[in-house]
């Protein structure tokens, strides 16, 4: 297998390459993320390019524990995503300083759409909430030309010059939420984990343009959990259905950067989940609550690495799961910990970017917790984008948001910082006019 033989720190600077300059031959030439109308290309950095690339963060050199420092700091981690150019930069500054209130705080929100609910179930959500992103879940089988009718409509209703984040999960396998024409069929992700680097990404680049055509700009994929072997049959989100590329974390970590750089091409963004990972738990977060602790992982990891890999390859998004781990949090679930969100995820392997939850609507790991509460905890502990599959929650969350907001300055900070993190990404893979 070609793809196991190359060094990882080879690989990750090939896939950069990949992100910045092109896909495979023959594909089409890619649109590249991180323009801006304006703006020089000759400052900007493209997201597949790893900001400092050397040094203790590059995949392949040191643990995640040994360099000293938070993110940026000498010695330290690398920052990713790479910085914005000035340009970018200031394009942010102009967006928020146009947007209201109420819509600053939608930029932190995604919520569901159901094929029954469409085109306008989400209509309240989008024009009245001002919500800055929507996923498609439930089932799409009507093929590309429908999701591609559905995704407008939702566009149209985002007037300003901030576009929605529309995501779906298209990892393949069993996880591919949208089929029909238009929507090529995808292996498992343990079978494509067989396949060479640019095998992989050939893939992910012809994944990423059928998404882009259906006006979706989101992919979350790829997985980058860890499935031990004698784990794979009792793992029930992961390894039941096979979402997982391999049973060690030096192969995942060599196919993560690989989906990223395919998908990120056709500037669809790409998210790894379910940080710091579901691949040694037993229950299926999304439907349980019960065996959805893992009592191994800790700062070391070696199934951390995926995730890196995926961050130095300029990935867009991560996501984090509902699970517990003890040896990092043993008070929170990962999704309301600061310890992983911010200690960990981005101070120790130094995340500067999008941080979003796996569903906190519907999931039953969650269900103990109130509905408001569970945005509040996710954005307090660091993170960004609250995904719930439930639309109905979102003004009990918009609600409980605001309330902690103007009681604690130290709360309204954070969400200024996170709709900064977020409308960073959005410039940065154009969805932002910026005149």
């Amino acid at each position: 297998m070609v793809r196991r033989t190359v060094p990882l720190t080879t690989l990750l600077a090939g896939c950069a390459l990949l992100a910045c300059t092109g896909g495979p031959s023959g594909s089409d030439a890619p649109l590249v993320p991180g323009r801006v109308a304006g703006s020089s290309s000759g400052n900007s950095t493209a997201p597949g390019a790893a900001a400092g690339s050397t040094g203790g963060s590059a995949p392949g050199g040191p643990g995640p524990t040994s360099a000293p420092g938070g993110a940026g700091a000498p010695g330290g981690p690398a920052a990713y995503p790479p910085p914005l150019s000035a340009a970018e930069a200031a394009c942010v500054d102009r967006t928020i300083a146009g947007l209201s209130a109420p819509q600053r705080l939608g930029q932190l929100f995604m919520v569901g759409l159901q094929p029954g609910q469409a085109p306008g179930g989400l209509d309240s959500a989008i024009a009245t909430h001002r919500v800055g992103a929507v996923i498609y879940l439930g089932g799409w089988s009507g093929g590309a030309a429908k999701v591609a009718d559905v995704s407008a409509h939702m566009q149209a209703l985002a007037t300003g010059p901030v576009d929605l984040l529309i995501a779906a999960d298209q990892e393949g396998g069993a996880v591919q939420q949208l089929k029909g024409p238009g929507f090529t069929p995808q292996p498992r992700a343990v079978e494509q984990g067989r396949e060479t680097s640019a095998e992989l990404t050939a893939r992910a680049t012809i994944v990423g343009r059928e998404l882009r055509a259906a006006g979706v700009n989101v992919d979350l994929a790829p997985v980058a959990d860890t499935v031990p072997t004698a784990m794979t049959t009792r793992n029930q989100p992961i390894g039941r259905w096979g979402r997982q590329y391999a049973a060690d974390p030096q192969t995942v970590a060599a196919a993560v950067p690989a989906v990223v750089a395919g998908l990120q091409t056709q500037r669809v963004i790409a998210s790894v989940k379910h940080f710091p990972g579901l691949g040694r738990v037993t229950g299926n977060t999304d439907t349980t609550a019960v065996g959805i602790t893992d009592e191994t992982a800790t700062r070391a990891d070696p199934h951390l690495e995926p995730f890196r890999a995926g961050m130095a390859a300029g990935v867009g998004m991560v996501m984090v799961s509902s699970a517990r781990y003890p040896r990092l949090d043993a008070t929170n679930q990962a999704v309301f910990s600061r310890a992983i969100v911010t200690d960990l995820l981005r101070t120790q392997l130094g995340w500067q970017g999008v941080v979003i939850t796996d569903d906190v609507g519907s999931a039953k790991a969650v269900a103990a917790v109130p509905v408001g509460d569970r945005a509040v905890r996710f954005l307090a502990a660091g993170g960004d984008i609250v995904l719930t599959a439930q639309a109905g929650q979102l003004p009990t969350m918009l609600t409980a948001v605001r309330t902690r907001a103007a009681a604690d300055p130290d709360f309204a900070a954070a969400l200024d910082a996170a709709t900064r993190r977020v409308i960073g990404l959005k410039v940065r893979f154009g969805l932002v006019r910026c005149g």
